[in-house]
């Protein structure tokens, strides 16, 4: 095949492809409830609005499929462990560990199942 073909082929989307959107999607979700919740009244706006913007702009920047710069695998972990450890940590510090261990297990065997198709 030639590189025209190559980039005529549309990419494929499976089941840890969608699991993986759901898990971006919660972990925004999670860290804009724990800013809202886990802090006093003029921080709470900063920190809810903040973090889940802080995250979409790291994920867009560096961990997206149409990522703004173009990194090497191991910044890309980096980025994608500190994104999803951080809302496992803000559903702890609300008091449901439960939801931060299952959450933290779920994205962890999401990360490295994508990992090893990255590397592949």
């Amino acid at each position: 095949m030639n590189s025209a073909q190559d980039q005529q082929t549309p990419a494929r989307i499976g089941p840890n492809d969608i699991l993986r959107f759901v898990l971006e999607l919660f972990a925004v979700v999670s860290l804009g409830i724990w800013g809202f919740i886990a802090w006093p009244l003029p921080w709470n706006i900063v920190i809810g609005i903040g973090a889940p913007v802080l995250a979409i702009l790291l994920w867009a920047l560096f961990r997206s499929p149409k990522a703004v710069l173009r990194v090497d695998p191991f910044v890309k972990a980096i980025v994608e462990i500190a994104v999803m450890g951080t809302a496992a940590f803000a559903w702890w510090d609300l008091g449901q560990p439960i939801v931060a261990v299952i959450f933290a297990v779920v994205a962890t065997v999401s990360g490295i199942i994508n990992g090893r198709r990255e590397f592949a």
